[in-house]
């Protein structure tokens, strides 16, 4: 099949033997992807351990199942996701690099940082969303308050005694805080750490006192008593923790904030091979086992077609810079 594709283009090239530089590139676009014994690369934002990154190692593990092809998950951990992100804007389109893209670092960091060594809409190539999943406050037993109201009142009684940590700064975990800080009329302090995992262990260890994090990161702590789960950040409870409010319905109305993650590649990739990434992601959630594991951790399963997602990573652009100027939120 593969051999019976590059003909035609063997057969130009041969013709035309002055432009092979200009022939190569569109007869590459034709083969087949992936190609055998030529592995893939997907850059993760953060460190291991992190939704982002159980999400990935989740999804890589089952494209490399249907493909047959070795997915490669490269952390690349700082400033919310532009490192992983700068580098897979200068990486050759070719369909073998590519990054799972976050609520971060294509909707929130435009707004929060004042220079960014990419364009999050121009120097990227849309695939496909691959999930979404509420936040859950978490909050460590020793602070004493089991409720979002109860909490408030022991953060009334003592301002900014209250630390309050998150992935780094310009996360949503940030600037759920930020938000809850607003619209509660209370005042917390903002720790920032270099990633979920050392964020959740500085909660753990009562470092920190409470965190904004995904539902797949802080599930098993809620479950097993070691945090307490007071309340989901989306408008809706999740079906994975019933019991668990929403925030808004807790005690502090109009406050929503949701998290996503999708695939993207560099700029500049061909429609036929973003049109094969793509279904290969479709397939893969597409799979029994993997929708329930993340149905199981609270995450949805997407799997939007490229255009859709690139109109929804627009809406919420604009969506989350309203969210930072409310919040007044700033990368420090």
């Amino acid at each position: 099949m593969r051999a019976s594709r590059l003909q035609p283009c063997l057969r130009v090239a041969s013709v035309a033997g002055l432009l092979p530089a200009l022939l190569l590139p569109a007869c590459a676009w034709s083969q087949d992807w992936p190609a055998p014994n030529r592995p893939l690369r997907l850059l993760v934002g953060f460190p291991p351990g992190g939704s982002t990154d159980l999400l990935s190692r989740n999804l890589a593990a089952k494209l490399s199942e249907q493909t047959g092809a070795q997915v490669l998950i490269d952390n690349r951990a700082g400033a919310a996701g532009n490192l992983a992100s700068e580098l897979t804007a200068r990486a050759n389109p070719d369909g073998y690099t590519l990054l799972m893209a976050t609520v971060s670092s294509h909707a929130i960091n435009p707004a929060i940082y004042r220079k960014l060594a990419f364009d999050p809409i121009r120097d990227f190539t849309p695939v496909s969303q691959v999930a979404s999943y509420p936040l859950i406050l978490a909050v460590n037993p020793a602070v004493g308050a089991r409720t979002v109201k109860e909490l408030l009142a022991v953060a009334r009684a003592k301002p900014g005694a209250l630390n309050f940590s998150s992935s780094g700064n310009g996360s949503p975990g940030h600037l759920a805080g930020e938000l809850f800080k607003m619209l509660g009329g209370v005042q917390m302090t903002h720790v920032p750490y270099k990633g979920g995992s050392p964020a959740t262990a500085a909660v753990l260890s009562n470092e920190a006192q409470l965190i904004f994090a995904t539902l797949p990161a802080m599930i098993g702590f809620v479950k097993s008593g070691k945090l307490v789960g007071m309340g989901m950040t989306t408008a809706r409870r999740s079906p994975a923790m019933p019991d668990v409010p929403t925030i808004a319905e807790a005690g502090v109305p109009k406050f929503e904030v949701s998290s996503w993650a999708g695939i993207v590649g560099p700029a500049g990739m061909p429609r036929e091979r973003v049109a094969q990434i793509h279904a290969a992601i479709v397939r893969a959630l597409g799979a029994a086992d993997l929708r329930d594991r993340l149905a199981s951790e609270g995450a949805e399963a997407i799997g939007s077609a490229p255009s859709a997602f690139a109109a929804f990573m627009k809406t919420e652009a604009a969506q989350w810079a309203r969210v930072v100027r409310e919040a007044k939120a700033q990368v420090d």
